[in-house]
């Protein structure tokens, strides 16, 4: 095959970012042609899959004549021609922010901070994908909007509240994806559709124009089929924002990984199961373990006993559930297009607490923070499954427990990657996590893609041909 033949359709939909960009850059492939391919995949198998809830073919094609032109100019963008979902909780200027609930057919009038860095960089903005009501949930069975299926198997979830931005990526609808994590939200839908997602450190991307879960706890999030592509996106996406008061101001620049080989601090629970872990979820974690004996260095026991998972998400869950009352206060009114039962039920919980009862879980966050301190002073890096089960069906009992290995990070405001490690006896895909301190979000990308390189246990993409 000569440098310049055509690439198959299956070819530029199972590729990585990187390598889409490569092919971009060279001539193999152009915008246009690119786009197409992503559009026609999304209008053959998203009817079945239901990852995308808005899409607009008119302003495909615009945006993807627009970056050829840019190609033929010599003038590009970091992601100029690039195929991204967004998740339905941001703003895209003249498109409605639905928010998986009901009544949100307004169109906003201006984009999201993390939007209007993705058109500047030239991305080509491919629709908005499916998502948990009011993004309260892990399953992203959505009342108003139907159910994303996993695209590994139908009937199951692609998790939550990301499902649709995870599906996409992992069936070859989009070759990234920007969503959000305020207690696992990307990292869930990533172990469960088996690809790659960062939640970065609290801040260090602008989370204005991203309707809130939790602004305490609220992280963009990001989804793709490598640790490489993970890096380009955050630093296309991470700067500081004035506008956004919880926006992160570094001291220092990023700077290259300064981790030595081998030396690694690894930081391990001793005793999974006795925080929920699944047996089978516990044998795959443990034959990743032992196929990375020098990428993970040193390898110690952290003393975990002190904190107790369910507690710290439940303790999230009611920071979302009362600031909820007050962003979908018009949303929980409208009685002529109504949020679900279920919905109104877990606000309702919220509404029946107290101030104190506010307080005593707002205090978790300040638990975890000095945690967090304590455990990054004994080693480099924690890691955990991402999450205690694979994907289940989604006719079937919804786990408790989904979110109890992704919240310690997000209240403590880490970066958090989930990696692909391995697949469970059932065939579906489970997520490796990798917890740093605050601000460690490129070294942990690197310790990532070491990691990826050593398991090879990458899911085949897309996952429906």
């Amino acid at each position: 095959m000569n440098s310049m033949s055509p690439i198959a359709d299956l070819d530029l939909r199972r590729a990585s970012l990187c390598q889409l960009l490569h092919w971009l850059a060279v001539g193999r492939v152009q915008p246009q042609a690119l786009t197409d391919v992503y559009q026609q995949a999304i209008e053959r198998i998203d009817p079945q899959l239901h990852a995308y809830v808005d899409q607009r073919s008119g302003l495909l094609q615009d945006q993807a004549e627009l970056a050829e032109r840019r190609r033929r100019d010599g003038v590009i963008g970091r992601l100029d021609g690039i195929p991204i979902a967004l998740k339905d909780n941001f703003d895209i200027a003249g498109w409605p922010t639905r928010v998986g609930l009901p009544g949100r057919s307004k169109p906003v009038r201006e984009d999201a901070h993390v939007v209007a860095r993705l058109r500047a960089s030239g991305a080509v903005l491919l629709g908005k994908t499916n998502m948990d009501e009011g993004a309260l949930g892990a399953v992203t069975d959505n009342p108003h909007f139907g159910a994303t299926h996993n695209p590994y198997r139908h009937g199951y979830t692609a998790g939550g509240s990301s499902g649709g931005a995870a599906a996409a990526v992992a069936a070859g609808l989009a070759a990234a994806a920007v969503g959000s994590d305020s207690l696992g939200s990307i990292r869930i839908p990533a172990s469960y559709c088996g690809v790659y997602a960062l939640k970065p450190t609290h801040g260090e991307i602008s989370a204005r124009g991203l309707v809130p879960a939790a602004r305490r706890l609220d992280a963009v999030g990001l989804l793709a089929r490598s640790a490489d592509d993970l890096t380009v996106l955050l630093q296309v996406l991470a700067g500081y924002d004035a506008d956004d008061a919880r926006s992160r101001r570094r001291r220092v620049a990023f700077a290259p990984p300064d981790w030595e080989p081998g030396n690694l601090r690894t930081g391990l629970i001793p005793d999974l199961a006795t925080v929920g872990v699944q047996p089978e979820v516990i044998e795959v974690f443990e034959a990743a373990l032992a196929k990375l004996p020098h990428a993970l260095g040193d390898r110690r026991t952290v003393d975990f006993a002190d904190w107790d998972f369910a507690r710290t998400r439940r303790a999230g869950l009611l920071l979302m559930e009362a600031e909820m009352l007050g962003t979908f206060a018009v949303d929980l009114a409208d009685a002529g297009r109504p949020v679900s039962e279920r919905f109104r039920r877990l606000l309702g919980y919220a509404a029946g607490k107290s101030a104190a009862d506010y307080a005593v879980a707002d205090r978790v966050l300040d638990a975890a923070t000095l945690k967090m301190r304590r455990l990054f002073a004994q080693v480099d890096v924690l890691v955990l499954p991402t999450t205690p089960q694979g994907a289940f069906p989604l006719d079937g009992p919804v786990p408790d427990s989904q979110a109890d290995l992704t919240s310690f990070a997000s209240l403590a405001g880490c970066p958090a990657v989930s990696l692909p490690m391995g697949m469970l006896p059932n065939g579906m895909p489970v997520g490796l996590q990798l917890v740093g301190a605050r601000g460690s979000d490129l070294r942990l990308l690197e310790l990532a893609a070491v990691c990826a390189a050593t398991l090879d246990a990458d899911p085949v993409y897309p996952a429906i041909a």
